[in-house]
C-alpha cells in the first residue's frame, strides 16, 4: 500500500496491518498457515502438471474428489500430514517438501479495519 494512502486511511480512523494482525494470529499460527498454503499450492501445481484430475488423485490417495478440492485450497480441515502424503504420492521428495515449507511467505497485503461500537469491522 502506498504510504500516502495508508496515512489517509489512518487519518480517517482506519487501522492498517497484516491479515495476521487482523485475525489475531500468533507467529506460530501464521507460520502454519503459510506452510499449508505453500504445500496446497504445490499439490495443485504438481497435479495439473501431470494432467491428473482431482478424481484421479483422490483414488491414488484413497480419498474423495471433494477432499482433494479442499486440500488444494488449504482448507482448515486438511492436515499437514495429508498434504505431505499427497505430495509424496505425486512424486515429491523429502528435500522438495522441505524446500516448499521453508520458502518465505508471500508478501501480504495489509488488512484495513475500523473500530465500530467496540467491534472490528473489515472493509474492502
Amino acid at each position: 500500500m502506498k504510504p500516502a494512502k495508508q496515512k489517509k486511511l489512518e487519518a480517517a480512523g482506519w487501522k492498517v496491518g497484516s491479515a495476521a494482525d487482523f485475525l489475531g494470529l500468533t507467529d506460530a499460527e501464521e507460520m502454519l498457515v503459510s506452510m499449508k498454503l505453500a504445500l496446497a499450492g504445490k499439490v495443485k501445481e504438481l497435479r495439473q502438471g501431470q494432467n491428473i484430475t482431482q478424481t484421479e488423485l483422490a483414488k491414488r490417495i484413497g480419498s474423495s474428489q471433494s477432499r482433494v478440492a479442499k486440500l488444494e485450497t488449504a482448507d482448515r480441515s486438511v492436515s499437514l500430514e495429508l498434504l505431505m502424503r499427497t505430495l509424496v504420492t505425486l512424486g515429491a521428495s523429502q528435500n522438495q517438501i522441505g524446500r516448499i515449507v521453508s520458502q518465505q511467505p508471500i508478501r501480504k497485503r495489509p488488512a484495513v479495519s475500523r473500530k465500530n461500537h467496540g467491534k472490528e469491522l473489515a472493509k474492502s
